[in-house]
């Protein structure tokens, strides 16, 4: 299979997989305990976060591309195998920041996907070039994804408690009294 084939099928997969782990956890601004949180002041407005994403798995899709078009190269499969093992905890960081309200887990996850990527770009680059370049816009964003990461659970140091409130179904209980008052005084018939 040719480069271009292959990039028809890890771009698109790559994108509708990072969309599909967003949608599933509520994550952005649409989410009710992200709205209660407070928010480092540099964080960007909600649209530029889809934006960039976009764009960053669009890069990170033709760079696998690259990768597993590489037949025969050194330590390809390595490359691969870190490579998707980066993509999964890219994807597993929207489940345990929006989706279980894990701020501090989430800072790790972004660590790890940091970590990960520094160790990815050079082992790219022996097999190919454009392969590891792809990955420098991805790291960039993802230091400032840490910096917004660890701003947010500093901000926010009881955060899965913010959760509790912000997604709790339980009636208060002052409006339950009231609740009670008009339902004793409400006459039967």
């Amino acid at each position: 299979m040719s480069f271009p084939r292959i990039a028809l099928l890890t771009v698109p997969a790559t994108v509708l997989l990072g969309t599909l782990s967003g949608m599933l956890s509520n994550s952005g601004n649409e989410n009710p305990w992200f709205r209660a949180l407070e928010m480092p002041s540099f964080m960007p407005p909600g649209w530029a976060f889809p934006v960039a994403w976009t764009a960053l798995y669009i890069c990170l899709g033709l760079s696998l591309a690259l990768l597993i078009d590489a037949r025969g190269a050194r330590r390809r499969g390595a490359a691969i195998a870190l490579f998707l093992v980066q993509l999964a905890v890219n994807y597993s960081w929207s489940p345990a920041f929006f989706g279980l309200h894990q701020v501090e887990i989430g800072l790790a996850l972004i660590g790890a996907m940091i970590l990960m990527t520094l160790v990815l770009i050079p082992l790219a680059g022996r097999i190919r070039r454009v392969a590891a370049l792809l990955l420098i816009p991805y790291l960039g964003w993802l230091c400032f994804a840490f910096a917004l990461n660890y701003q947010v659970m500093v901000l926010n140091p009881d955060a899965s408690e913010v959760a509790s409130a912000a997604s709790s179904t339980d009636i208060p209980l002052d409006q339950l009294s009231r609740g009670a008052t008009r339902a004793v005084r409400k006459p039967l018939l």
